[in-house]
């Protein structure tokens, strides 16, 4: 994406506007030099790169109105991020915009043990959220790849998911309550800590919006008990065709492990080496976890080893210990960052129906072979939400042009076997103008009437979500 050259107007009203923000935020919230608004120019989507006017850092949900109400008075665009995990460009800025970053907003307002929940600032981390509830026998169950990282602002923006989430759901099952600023600086409270609230459905149109309708600074959050016990068990197959075959088999069979991962040659090599979990020398890798007291355990891990054994796998071993358990999941947790290591990748994120993966895996390797990039398969099978990862070079022209056009017809097949073009990630700018392969204009336009109640002037989050050319009369307005 191409920077623009800053004119006197330009830099006369970024001035402005940063005086304007720093009566109202602490000096240290308000970045506004180009060697720091760097940090702020892409979030995990790299590949696109575009600096803000400026970026805040507030603290509270009413500094966090003060910055919107200005930022609408002035017409200002403003981007929120949560800590700039996201892979679809959720929370890149365009110039003209500033990012409202929610990092310094990271507490723990609330926490209810009787009534399994927990409030929290959308800025706190989501490990953190079970870092603060561990010691009492709970945890908070959705459980991003990135949960080290990421934030609880993102993960509802995106309806996050995880490993765990086959048998415990993705945020909008977790997620009970919110406090959102409008754009206008509007503070509204939905839901609260119970498990439904009356009325209109809001926090279901809130969770998953991507940023498009306000600025989430609080959430009540379900919290569960610790299960007695876990165990995962490693599968090893001669094919990726194979281990999905797999997959749909243990679905189909009504057993419900908690979680169910899936990875190909090129992951499991890297994440050997990076972890050293003792993954099998195989083509692909299941690997399944089952929890509950250990009668039950043993009895489900029979069940799904007997269904596995249909399907001639090379190896199958139980986790024989706690610290073994750890590995194996730090192996698959740790992929993604494994797997930039050692070379450039676009992460993608379509789901799909379960008893389509062994024919989209397929198809995903013939793909790889025409458009001559190779690609890594690593994610969730249990609920076939796929995260192909495209190998290219950055530094080689024309690779990045590939990488998108490999992408987008990955993400086409995804929606002609049933499937969707996300899972967790969202569409952001990546997905954007794929939309229309999913969705007719007129749920296109019904999509877009919300964001009209939400967000009349459409600032909140520009250019991301629609195709450009469907939301230009809006963004024009």
């Amino acid at each position: 994406m191409d920077m623009p050259i800053p004119n006197a107007a330009i830099l006369a009203r970024k001035a402005r506007i940063v005086a304007q923000l720093r009566q109202i935020l602490p000096a240290d919230a308000v970045v506004h030099e180009p060697a720091e608004t760097r940090a702020y120019e892409c979030d995990g989507l790299t590949a696109y790169r575009c600096p803000p006017l400026a970026a805040v850092l507030p603290r509270t949900t009413a500094e966090v109105a003060a910055v919107l109400r200005l930022c609408h008075a002035e017409g200002i665009p403003v981007v929120p991020r949560g800590s700039g995990t996201s892979l679809a460009g959720g929370a890149m800025p365009t110039a003209d915009s500033i990012i409202l970053g929610v990092a310094r907003m990271n507490g723990v307002l609330e926490t209810s043990l009787e009534d399994r929940i927990i409030r929290v600032q959308t800025g706190r981390t989501n490990l953190s959220v079970t870092g603060a509830i561990e010691a009492d026998g709970f945890f908070y169950a959705p459980d991003p790849s990135s949960q080290l990282a990421c934030a609880i602002a993102g993960n509802i923006a995106m309806n996050s998911g995880g490993a765990h989430c086959l048998k415990y759901g993705v945020t909008t099952n977790n997620l009970l309550g919110v406090t959102i600023v409008l754009m206008d600086g509007t503070v509204i409270e939905v839901g609260g800590g119970h498990l439904e609230a009356g009325g209109l459905d809001l926090l279901g149109v809130i969770c998953g919006s991507e940023g498009q309708l306000g600025v989430v600074t609080e959430a009540t959050l379900r919290i569960l008990p610790k299960p007695e016990g876990a165990r995962p068990v490693l599968m090893g197959f001669a094919s990726s065709e194979a281990a999905g075959a797999c997959v749909a088999d243990i679905i189909k069979a009504g057993v419900l492990p908690v979680a169910i991962e899936f990875m190909d040659r090129p992951c499991i090599r890297v994440c050997e080496d990076f972890a050293h979990a003792g993954y099998p020398d195989c083509e692909a890798l299941l690997i399944v976890e089952v929890e509950g007291a250990p009668v039950e355990i043993d009895e489900q891990l029979g069940l799904i080893l007997q269904i596995a054994r249909r399907h001639d796998p090379v190896e199958l071993r139980e986790s024989r210990s706690e610290e073994e358990s750890k590995r194996i999941w730090l192996g698959r947790k740790s992929a993604f960052g494994a797997m930039g290591r050692v070379n450039d990748y676009m992460c993608l994120d379509g789901t799909i129906p379960i008893s389509q993966l062994p024919f989209v895996l397929t198809r995903i390797g013939e793909m790889s072979r025409e458009i001559g990039l190779d690609v890594g398969n690593v994610f969730h099978a249990g609920d076939g939400n796929m995260h192909p990862l495209i190998l290219f070079d950055a530094n080689k022209p024309g690779d990045l042009e590939r990488c998108e056009d490999l992408g987008a017809r990955i993400l086409r097949l995804c929606v002609e076997v049933g499937g969707c073009l996300t899972g967790e990630h969202g569409v952001g700018i990546e997905k954007r103008d794929l939309m229309g392969v999913q969705f007719s204009e007129a749920d296109m336009e019904a999509q877009m009437r919300v964001k009209d109640v939400f967000d009349p002037k459409w600032l909140l989050n520009p250019a991301k979500v629609f195709p450009l050319a469907t939301s230009a009369p809006r963004r024009a307005a």
